[in-house]
């Protein structure tokens, strides 16, 4: 008995209609979209490309049938997401923050709610809609500055959600929500991280919340600065917003960390296949420069052994990062989408071996890769913002490998045997245990 990496008739299937509207549909629009300097221009100008992927089931493959969704698993949304992110992955992007808006509805939301939003999401008669994730703040936001799951009490998630009768009064600011709309004035949901909890700081009292756009108070604005220009990440301001309490996901109070470090679990394997995506665009642009040119008279540039051996070593790095990405969603498949460790070591290591690839690709193309024609500038600017995106490899994802591992009872065999591991909170910054106080000496309590 073998094990069978080769796609199934339905799966090769999803592939091929993905790979065709990235080449066929997106690919046309990006040459005009990227020139455009206006974020939410730029990002109106795709639209068209959205509608045709929502027609296709591509926008919202990632939600559950029962309520609408095309109903793919995550290795089967993977295995799609290489093919629009070797065209842009900012669009890939557009799509996959559907999947992060929404899933924690379907695990945490009641019945109700999940026809709700999520059957709004997947009936939409425009066929526009944009679900989004509200989790990140920024620094001095409300709060000290930081992540979510630091242990300093005065630091953290500052957004605060205060019960007054039927209604949570949402009060605080975010950025990097992963949509804004068409228009800047608000995806159509945005599931936010919110504290209800009365404890302050770190992972205490932690809830989410599903708000829907037009909700008063609510307001999106964007930064002259934010580097990815095919994505409408937006800082949202929320002064007094009256959100009904029927839309705070049940299963989530005082859960809300949980739900943060799930939703980039799973959708780790994504974010890496993405890399994987970019890296692969480079490498057939780098080959096909070699086999094209030559050096000042030279034989043509892919006849010396250097040069082979490196689109060599960049050809194999790919194959790899595939595979590995399609075993870790195939493991979140298995394991309901629990498998926080394997998603975060997946996207770590994918990640930053593609900007690598992507960079050797750059050298075997030379000083020709500033050209525009080769669209270099574009390849290693994606390739070095996903290690920091969906979760920051440097913090979020690594503090999450390493929680795992601390635990005394961390069966290091366990991903090999297809055995869960669950993300308990104590992993949470694990080795982190000593609260200080402002004036950065160690509290006493």
């Amino acid at each position: 008995m073998t094990i069978d990496f080769t796609m199934s008739a339905a799966q090769k299937a999803v592939q091929v209609k993905a790979r065709k509207f990235a080449e066929s549909v997106l690919a046309p629009l990006l040459a005009d979209a990227e020139q455009e300097l206006d974020l939410i221009v730029a990002l109106a100008k795709r639209k068209p490309a959205y509608i045709e992927a929502y027609r296709l089931g591509i926008a919202t493959a990632m939600l559950p049938a029962a309520y609408g969704g095309g109903g793919l698993s995550c290795l089967d949304f993977t295995i799609a997401t290489e093919e629009i992110s070797a065209v842009d992955p900012g669009f890939a992007c557009t799509v996959l923050c559907n999947g992060l808006g929404l899933m924690p509805v379907i695990w945490y939301g009641t019945e109700t709610q999940k026809r709700r939003f999520v059957g709004a999401a997947t009936s939409d008669p425009n066929k526009q809609y944009l679900a989004a994730w509200t989790a990140a703040e920024p620094p001095g936001a409300t709060k000290a500055g930081a992540h979510f799951d630091n242990p300093l009490s005065a630091a953290g998630i500052g957004l605060s959600a205060t019960l007054r009768g039927d209604h949570y009064i949402l009060k605080g600011r975010k950025k990097w929500s992963s949509a804004a709309g068409w228009d800047g004035m608000g995806a159509d949901s945005q599931t936010v991280i919110v504290r209800t909890g009365s404890e302050s700081g770190a992972t205490r009292g932690l809830s989410a919340i599903v708000v829907e756009r037009g909700t008063p108070g609510v307001k999106c604005s964007f930064a002259d600065h934010e580097a990815r220009r095919t994505t409408s990440n937006a800082i949202i301001e929320f002064d007094n917003a009256v959100v009904p309490v029927e839309n705070l996901l049940p299963g989530t109070e005082s859960n809300g960390d949980r739900v943060v470090n799930r939703n980039f679990a799973c959708f780790g394997p994504v974010a890496a296949i993405a890399a994987a995506g970019v890296a692969r665009a480079a490498y057939e642009v780098a080959l096909r420069f070699a086999k094209r040119h030559t050096g000042h008279s030279l034989p043509l540039i892919s006849r010396f052994d250097n040069v082979g051996y490196v689109l060599g070593e960049v050809a194999t790095k790919i194959e790899s990062a595939r595979y590995f990405a399609w075993r870790a969603a195939d493991y979140l498949d298995k394991h309901d989408h629990h498998g926080e460790i394997f998603g975060a070591m997946c996207k770590i290591n994918v990640t930053e071996t593609m900007f690598d690839c992507v960079f050797k690709c750059m050298q075997i193309v030379g000083v020709h890769s500033s050209d525009s024609e080769f669209s270099f500038n574009r390849h290693l600017h994606d390739a070095a913002l996903l290690p920091i995106y969906d979760g920051g490899n440097m913090a979020l994802q690594r503090r999450r490998v390493k929680g795992v591992l601390a635990h005394e009872r961390f069966n290091p065999r366990a991903a090999m045997d297809d055995e869960p591991i669950y993300f308990q909170k104590h992993a949470e910054a694990a080795g982190l245990t000593a609260e200080m106080n402002m004036s950065g000496t160690q509290a006493t309590s």
